[in-house]
């Protein structure tokens, strides 16, 4: 029987192009605790993205911002940052660090619905669209994704559009949360949130973005030094100019330089498509690597090369965690992945500490870690219960063994299955 669409009671919307309008939104907006909030941006030929609009949900009314005309938007910026009010967003990365660009701070409460869903054994990550069918029953229509949001005036299917991501947040709000409180989870929901926010805003430059550019696998040690200068050259002009960092300089183009390491201009001329009048700046960075004592250059990353048990065992807690989740309405992807999980495997096999990864901090090492320590200590087993259930597996704890008494007399050789583990000669062992 097909599922009847839930009632919504239609608020009123207000276009906000005018600071008179802006003036009148913002007291509305001071006296509310939850307010839905997204963003309208165009990033394809900037360093950072533009602001086109910005929608705003409380349990009174709608409002879409025109930030082209209505004035100055600190004041908005700055309710968000109190942390009595709740902002409800939709896989919000780029409206929290679109906050944080203009104003220097994360909102300081945050509620993602996207999150929340994982969290109550949704699909995750779950579209906007989809979480509002699932969750309250209502269809929308998503056909303005693509539009250029700069364009003025504004359509009324873009207009539409605008109001529609904000229109069902503080009701996706209300269910979740319900169910959260329900499922004793709140907490580590705050936790999850807590962490998207510095996650979104975290610091580029502890990142090793460069270590990211296709080709760079086959520098050498002052190759990669040379790829990471010129790598942080074309940001730091990138953000000077306004324009993203690979319309200045191809990733090609930069591992080229790394390969070749120039040191008079004409040997950076022989490299087409660098930007003009650039030269000086990439030769400079090219010296600055060049400097560098070779034990101060990057060491090249080695790849996952994993043992067959590593990766078997890897597998085998995906089985339970996927297991785990299912009787336990959660999303399996948002407790761990499987890098992660072999993480954990290869810190047990070789007798090292557990890695610093999500799955071993918080809920996840409080709740799901033991379950999965267990099948690998050999403390608990897993069978197949029922194979037409929904959940077939079961966890049976076993009995400890009694350890075997060595026979008299020195063993010249251990079979294959009781040899202690011999980490990976590349060095990956405690790998994340």
């Amino acid at each position: 029987m097909p599922r009847r669409p839930g009632k919504h009671r239609a608020l009123p919307e207000l276009l906000v192009t005018h600071p008179a309008q802006l003036a009148s939104c913002l007291t509305h907006l001071a006296k509310s605790p939850l307010i839905g909030f997204d963003t309208e941006f165009v990033g394809e030929d900037a360093y950072r993205p533009e602001l086109c609009l910005v929608q705003v949900a409380t349990a009174e009314e709608l409002f879409v911002v025109d930030p082209f005309t209505c004035g100055s938007l600190d004041e908005f910026w700055k309710l968000l940052l109190d942390p009595e009010r709740t902002v409800i967003v939709h896989a919000g990365r780029e409206d929290v660090r679109m906050c944080y660009f203009q104003v220097g701070e994360p909102p300081a409460h945050v509620f993602d619905v996207q999150i929340a869903a994982g969290l109550i054994g949704l699909t995750y990550p779950i579209g906007y669209a989809g979480l509002v069918s699932e969750l309250l029953r209502q269809r929308m229509h998503k056909g303005e994704t693509l539009t250029d949001w700069r364009r003025r005036p504004l359509t009324p299917a873009q207009v539409r559009y605008a109001y529609d991501d904000v229109r069902y947040l503080l009701p996706a709000y209300r269910k979740l949360s319900e169910r959260l409180k329900r499922l004793a989870r709140t907490e580590w929901a705050e936790e999850e949130f807590a962490a998207f926010v510095r996650k979104a805003v975290a610091d580029d430059a502890t990142v090793e973005k460069w270590r990211k550019l296709k080709g760079i696998g086959g520098l050498d040690r002052r190759g990669l030094a040379i790829a990471r200068e010129v790598f942080g050259w074309r940001e730091r002009f990138a953000e000077r100019v306004n324009r993203p960092p690979r319309y200045m300089m191809r990733d090609d183009l930069l591992v080229e330089v790394a390969r070749r390491a120039p040191t008079k201009p004409e040997e950076l001329h022989a490299v087409r498509g660098l930007p003009k009048g650039q030269e000086d700046a990439i030769l400079e960075a090219v010296q600055r690597a060049s400097a560098l004592r070779l034990e101060e250059c990057p060491e090249p990353e080695t790849r996952d090369n994993d043992p067959a048990n590593i990766v078997l065992l890897g597998n085998l807690l995906g089985v339970v965690l996927a297991d785990f989740a299912s009787r336990n309405r959660l999303a399996a992807n948002l407790i761990a992945s499987g890098s992660d999980l072999k993480a954990v495997v290869r810190s047990r096999a070789y007798k090292q500490s557990l890695p610093d990864v999500p799955l071993c901090r918080g809920w996840r090492a409080e709740v799901v870690l033991p379950e999965l320590l267990d099948i690998l200590s050999g403390e608990t087993a897993i069978r197949v219960a029922n194979p037409r259930a929904a959940n077939p597996l079961e966890l049976v704890e076993l009995e400890p063994e009694e350890p075997e008494e060595e026979a008299e007399g020195p063993r010249e050789h251990k079979e294959l299955s009781e040899r202690e583990p011999v980490p990976p000669s590349d060095g990956n062992a405690g790998k994340m």
